[in-house]
């Protein structure tokens, strides 16, 4: 039976958390799918590779903060949305946002775009 759409996110938030190379690489490769595309306010790329490498560049910006799913995964027709914040090793808030993705064919991740902070009011 495949992964479900929560076991995927789920995989993909860890691997932004797992600092051991071989670690976030197999959970990469059980959410992101083959050419997969993440974008945020700062980043634009693509493919499984360019995302590990974006990973290890806010670890090492960040050291032993974590990525921290803040709510439950909205999914409907391949589409999905989930609430994060990113927290230091004293479990302080250092940023916080929201995640809207696409599931590929086979289920995992082919799209992140990701938003930083609370939505803007009018």
């Amino acid at each position: 039976m495949p992964p479900s759409p929560l076991e995927i996110v789920t995989a993909y938030c860890e691997a932004w958390n797992a600092t051991a190379d071989s670690e976030r690489r197999a959970l990469l490769e059980k959410s992101w799918a083959d050419g997969g595309a993440y974008a945020d306010p700062r980043t634009d790329l693509a493919g499984r590779d360019a995302l590990f490498a974006h990973i290890a560049k806010v670890q090492a910006a960040r050291p032993g903060s974590r990525i921290v799913m803040t709510s439950g995964l909205d999914l409907h027709h391949g589409a999905l949305r989930f609430a994060w914040k990113l927290v230091n090793p004293q479990g302080g808030t250092v940023a916080e946002g929201i995640d809207f993705g696409e599931l590929a064919a086979d289920g995992r991740l082919q799209r992140i775009i990701g938003f930083f902070g609370p939505l803007p009011r009018p």
